[in-house]
């Protein structure tokens, strides 16, 4: 039995390259990122209306009460331009349409948005989330010094590899070796290079690529799959990919949170 477990093992491991190189990502071992090692009881907002899918909310919601003590706040539009959002650690704007969600809030709710993140708060954006944040749209918030790198933004929707760097190590645990995140449209994004915005840090990049609808091929492997910046006294993080509901990555929002929350 101990060499056939090595020869599962050894064929498992000569796939996997295969595999990604076919275009199918092997799947994540289960549990790839630990659980927090530390936690407070994070207050933490999320944004549920036109622009959210009612299946992010709900899963983004999920991983965030893996955390002793969280309380999770579904926040109508109307609620995210006239609520005081200080009561709150963190903001989350979940998966859907970014240009959808900054037509629902509105100039107000942007403003108030903004303002809560300059005065330390914690901004998470998750693929239209991460859009929302750029300022590189005028409908956009401003928060991250980003632009896509194409207005064809569609590029599909499939299962890709991504990598930590050094700098997402430190966040998210020593997970060294590529890993199977679920993509969708996500944001591929470069430097916008506004002096009036700080340079954002990469924490993870795309190692494959998905190319559909006319949208420019050579462009997303090594581009960022999840970046970083401070604004104001706070932080923002925006992940093009949606780890909230791919096999192996449960804890992986959990971190992200954690890791907002401490600027609070």
């Amino acid at each position: 039995m101990p060499r056939l477990h090595l020869l599962v093992a050894l064929v498992a491991g000569a796939l996997a390259p295969l595999l990604a190189a076919a275009g199918e990502a092997p799947p994540n071992p289960a549990g790839l990122f630990a659980p927090p090692t530390t936690s407070v009881p994070l207050k933490i907002a999320i944004y549920q209306g036109p622009g959210s899918g009612e299946k992010g909310v709900d899963t983004v919601s999920l991983r965030a009460r893996q955390l002793a003590g969280a309380t999770v706040t579904p926040l109508s539009p109307a609620e995210i331009g006239s609520r005081d959002l200080s009561a709150f650690d963190i903001i989350v704007f979940s998966g859907g349409s970014g240009s959808a969600q900054a037509r629902a809030i509105g100039d107000d709710g942007k403003r108030n948005v903004r303002q809560f993140v300059e005065r330390g708060g914690g901004y998470l954006g998750i693929c239209a989330g991460a859009y929302l944040a750029c300022a590189g749209f005028d409908w956009g918030l401003g928060l991250l010094n980003a632009r896509t790198v194409s207005n064809k933004w569609q590029r599909g929707r499939g299962m890709m590899r991504i990598q930590l760097t050094d700098d997402g190590r430190e966040v998210f645990g020593d997970v060294r070796d590529p890993f199977t995140i679920r993509y969708a449209n996500g944001p591929i994004i470069k430097p916008l290079g506004r002096a009036d915005l700080p340079p954002y840090r990469v924490f993870a990049v795309f190692r494959t690529e998905i190319a559909n609808n006319g949208s420019p091929v050579g462009v997303m492997i090594d581009s960022p799959a999840a970046v970083t910046a401070d604004f104001g006294r706070g932080r923002v993080l925006t992940l093009s990919p949606h780890s909230e509901d791919t096999p192996g990555l449960e804890n992986f929002i959990p971190q992200a949170l954690v890791w907002l929350g401490a600027r609070r």
